[in-house]
């Protein structure tokens, strides 16, 4: 596992590389069809991810960038295993020059990320995590540092809390207003989840669409790393297991706690 996961992050960082290169030049932009932001660097880091993974694996792939109508249902319905990545997450985040989007890439088996790799170019940040290995972060060329997710404040203590910079704000807002003593920050990509990972937030609630490439990675870091991301029934998040690639909401923490739970169930209904 640790050879695959050295791989993976060769493939991630050189993705990234190809990111930087267009990163601080004067991009063109396209448009998807979702009307969200679309840079020259999704495609190069794609084209990299996807020829990195296929000489390395034999397993299917799924990329943000890939074309849904590409990979049918039924195919992928049979799907035991398969890569899931997002090459550029936090498109707006990019656009907008902030330094707070990230590579994702995720090895998903039966449902559940068992390996992933989120790495951001500007900050040459890495996290990565596996079966058998645990979570960690690497900045720079310096020593990984291994995970742990933070324990719930006490009472009266502050809870960090972290949302999106581009969705759900309001939502955001009336989640910590009826947790009560919080410390709300925005963060961009996937990001937000590895800040629980990291023990930076207690909890990243999510009341906003999202799609499975865009959690997957981030996910294995959180699990790996002693937290959780579930869903409003207070379930594990899961991967290809339906037609549709939208995410429910979802919540990201240590685990489901008494003084936040009934909140998030009755605002992401």
């Amino acid at each position: 596992m640790q050879a695959l996961v050295d791989q993976v992050i060769e493939i991630a960082r050189a993705a990234g590389a190809a990111i930087m290169e267009i990163y601080d030049t004067d991009f063109e932009k396209y448009e998807k069809s979702d009307a969200s932001p679309l840079t020259e660097a999704d495609l190069a880091a794609h084209k990299i991810i996807c020829e990195g993974l296929a000489a390395i694996s034999d397993l299917p792939i799924l990329s943000e960038e890939s074309s849904k109508e590409e990979i049918s249902w039924d195919k992928r319905s049979s799907w035991g295993a398969f890569w899931i990545v997002d090459p550029l997450d936090g498109t707006k985040e990019f656009i907008k020059r902030n330094g707070e989007f990230t590579v994702n890439i995720a090895l998903v088996e039966d449902g559940r990320a068992k390996l992933g790799v989120v790495y951001c170019p500007p900050l040459d940040r890495l996290y990565y995590a596996a079966d058998e290995l645990g979570a960690y972060r690497k900045d720079g060329a310096g020593d990984a540092v291994k995970l742990q997710v933070a324990d719930e404040p006490s009472e009266g203590e502050i809870w960090n809390v972290v949302g999106s910079r581009s969705h759900g704000a309001d939502a955001l807002a009336a989640f910590g207003e009826k947790l009560g003593n919080v410390n709300l920050v925005s963060m961009g990509s996937s990001l937000k989840l590895c800040m629980v990972a990291d023990g930076q937030a207690h909890l990243y609630p999510r009341l906003a669409p999202t799609c499975e490439w865009d959690t997957a990675a981030a996910q294995a870091v959180v699990e790996h790393a002693g937290g959780q991301v579930l869903t409003p029934a207070l379930e594990s998040l899961q991967y290809g297991k339906k037609e549709d690639l939208l995410n429910p909401y979802f919540i990201v923490c240590k685990a489901a706690g008494e003084r936040w739970s009934e909140s998030f169930v009755t605002l992401a209904q």
